[in-house]
């Protein structure tokens, strides 16, 4: 007789549904197929010690297991729970009648046959409820990030033999049921930090609130102690609230990377990840002998800030250029191949110069021209061609720092962002519309992710939505040959000038609208390698 259960596969995010197909014969051998890594070769011996401490016997027969599809890689312990089931039904403890056919079950056994946590459980979740399974069966540690899925039923198990009670149906325990949009409501816009706590710089300020408007790109430059990180990690704060899908989007990436906590149902806040600058390739971009995702996938939906860029190893820097570009990460080894999206707001910080205090009015510089050039140089062009808004900040002095009073809280800069991104939204939306009605054969869902903030526009949309009359065009000829302006600058102001007139509430874009975007292009000018 061959018994089968269900469960399912983690390759990126990539879910498979995985059928464990068991069958018991004469013999003494053991054979478990289907491409499993170390540690799904290694479930029989927990299995087998699981099962003797939970009171029953290990089959005393010839065992074999198929993982299928064979041709899927399996990694990890979480088929521990579905191979014990089907052997216990194999060996005819358990009934084997529809029961095991209506439920995804998985879980890590420990020796004495508790349940331990799994990755992915959400992923999961969502699978089994497309393949119209009634339920999922898994650790108790995971119930809660499974049961935001509504319409299957969530049982989250601690031991071997709760769940074996369950399906015998000597135990009726009650599936976990959340309501996710009330609690989804409820966790919506809750923060430690907030702006208020920010005295002074009004010109940087300013700067974070275009790039949180517009979703654009961000690098501060200014001496140690100026209070770019402490403004960075309040940029969240002012981004528009995370929708449900983007929650649930957000979620399945930190799910099977395993940084979801056992009481934590979803991500209701927009990711902030700020990596060391020591960080290496594969932590950044993911990867991995067992794939997994990176800082900027763990970003995604949210803002990935990077502190001191030029400390971080040119060829870390390099691999930023696609994913800023295509907000998806591809990553291909000799055993597999898996995407990432990765759509975050990049946020970076920097000094002037190594010592850190060129142009600093209260320290003294030592550096050389030559050293300033070469530091600076640590950031390629390309690099800073997908950086929208460049912003010199000073530290605010003590003296004055003591008088000020608190500066603009969090939700009144987050009120104006809202505005500028519902202006977006509609203006995108309408563009999408005509798109449809005018072309028969235009597929709506062909792009990935439909552009939806100024940040992200084509040049076919810049040419649409951002251009200039002809005295703002002017000015920002006169301003590219004056200011030694780069050529890839043209296009960037253009982005930004388009999110300040939408927090004007200006359909146009006009000349004061041009002069702002140009002030943030500071590390375009051709003068700019020759300081000191």
């Amino acid at each position: 007789m061959i018994v089968k259960t269900y469960c399912a596969a983690v390759n990126g995010l990539e879910i498979t549904k995985v059928t464990v197909e068991t069958s018991l014969t004469n013999g003494q051998s053991m054979i478990l197929t289907g491409l499993g890594d170390e540690a799904v070769r290694e479930s029989l011996s927990r299995i087998r010690t699981s099962m003797i401490h939970t009171g029953y016997k290990f089959p005393n027969r010839a065992i074999t297991i198929n993982l299928s599809p064979a041709n899927k890689k399996k990694e990890g312990s979480a088929y521990d729970l579905p191979i014990s089931i089907s052997l216990l039904a194999a060996n005819e403890v358990l009934p084997t009648d529809s029961i095991l056919n209506d439920y995804m079950i998985l879980g890590e056994l420990g020796l004495d046959g508790t349940l331990k946590p799994i990755i992915g459980a959400l992923p999961i979740a969502l699978l089994a409820k497309k393949e119209k399974f009634k339920g999922i069966i898994l650790p108790k540690e995971n119930e809660r990030e499974a049961a935001v899925v509504s319409g299957i039923d969530v049982y989250g198990m601690s031991t071997l033999e709760e769940v074996i009670n369950f399906i015998k149906g000597t135990t009726h325990p009650e599936p976990l049921r959340l309501d996710i949009n009330e609690l989804f409501a409820q966790q919506q816009g809750k923060f430690d930090i907030d702006f208020a706590d920010v005295k002074g710089q009004q010109q940087v300020k300013r700067a974070l609130e275009i790039a949180a408007a517009g979703g654009h790109n961000v690098i501060m430059i200014g001496p140690p102690g100026s209070g770019k990180s402490m403004m960075a990690k309040r940029l969240p704060t002012i981004l528009p609230p995370l929708s449900l899908n983007e929650s649930l989007e957000t979620t399945q990436i930190h799910s099977i990377a395993g940084k979801l906590s056992s009481d934590q149902s979803l991500i209701f806040q927009r990711p902030f990840r700020s990596p060391h600058h020591t960080i290496s390739q594969v932590a950044l971009v993911g990867g991995g002998t067992n794939p997994q995702p990176g800082e900027i996938s763990l970003a995604h939906n949210g803002v990935l800030f990077m502190d001191e860029l030029p400390e971080l190893p040119r060829s870390v820097l390099e691999v930023l250029r696609q994913p800023l570009e295509d907000r998806k990460i591809t990553i291909s080894r000799a055993k597999y191949n898996v995407e990432y999206p990765c759509s975050f707001m990049f946020v970076a910080s920097m000094n002037p110069c190594p010592c850190g205090y060129y142009g600093d009015p209260t320290h003294q510089c030592n550096c050389t021209p030559g050293q300033i050039s070469r530091y600076l140089s640590k950031i390629s062009g390309p690099l800073l061609d997908r950086i929208d808004i460049h912003c010199e900040i000073q530290a605010v002095p003590f003296s004055q720092l003591s008088q000020m009073d608190s500066g603009e809280p969090s939700v009144a800069i987050r009120e104006r962002v809202i505005k500028a991104r519902k202006i977006q939204e509609k203006r995108f939306s309408d563009y999408y519309k005509s798109l449809e009605a005018s072309d028969p054969d235009y597929e709506p869902n062909r792009l990935r992710q439909r552009i939806h903030c100024n940040a992200m526009m084509s040049e076919k949309m810049v040419r649409l939505f951002a251009q200039p009359d002809e005295a703002s065009l002017d000015m920002l000829r006169m301003a590219m040959e004056r200011l030694k302006l780069s050529a890839r600058a043209y296009g960037r102001i253009l982005k930004v000038a388009r999110t300040i007139a939408d927090l004007d509430g200006s359909e146009d874009i006009l000349t004061h609208h041009i002069a702002e975007a140009i002030g943030y292009r500071n590390l375009d000018r051709g003068d700019w390698a020759e300081r000191g």
